[in-house]
């Protein structure tokens, strides 16, 4: 019932401002099981760009990630599983047309940033709605790795904290954004629902 009621809010607020913060979407023993099924040695360093563009430039983006995918331990499955259930009710509700997600684990070592950026590369529209889950159960104010969303004429209109359990949903092309320089570690689940299927 819980989960039907937020729905409800998520649908609502989505709809008239384009993007959600949903608090305590998994719960602490989700979050932990999720942290422990992440294989530490199989992190990359993040890269920046499209296709034969991509590089890396600690300059502009600090972070290592591990694409995530069904293979994986039960936890990730089930996290996907919510994941694609949603992708249906912004289909029914919005008529979207999201034919897949793709998903992330991000970590980003103290000192590290994502300089304010739009999650589609130039020319490539496929990201519909960006989506950031936290996982850090200790984070607290002075931790740094704050979210901060802008609008499109870039002025900032939400900052929002990397607590555990939330996540926030927004429109891919409407909302510039940035990760500011985090003092802890800091991790989350990154992911895009996309207008195309993954091959």
């Amino acid at each position: 019932m819980a989960f039907n009621h937020q729905i409800e809010a998520f649908i609502s607020t989505l709809a008239t401002d384009r993007y959600y913060v949903w608090d305590h979407f998994l719960d602490s023993s989700e979050i932990q099981a999720i942290r422990e099924a992440i294989p530490d040695d199989e992190l990359h360093e993040a890269r920046i760009g499209h296709k034969d563009t991509l590089q890396n430039n600690k300059a502009i983006r600090g972070d290592q990630t591990l694409w995530l995918d069904d293979g994986m331990a039960p936890i990730i499955r089930d996290y996907l599983a919510k994941m694609d259930e949603i992708r249906q009710i912004l289909n029914r509700e919005f008529y979207l047309g999201l034919k897949d997600f793709e998903t992330h684990f991000a970590r980003y070592e103290p000192g590290t940033y994502y300089k304010m950026h739009i999650d589609n590369p130039k020319g490539v529209s496929r990201r519909k709605i960006t989506t950031v889950l936290y996982l850090n159960e200790d984070w607290k104010p002075g931790d740094g790795g704050e979210l901060e969303i802008y609008n499109l004429a870039q002025e900032k209109i939400l900052t929002v904290e990397p607590i555990a359990g939330r996540i926030i949903f927004f429109l891919s092309e409407d909302f510039p954004h940035e990760v500011t320089t985090t003092n802890v570690v800091r991790d989350s689940i990154t992911g895009w629902y996309l207008t195309e299927k993954l091959l």
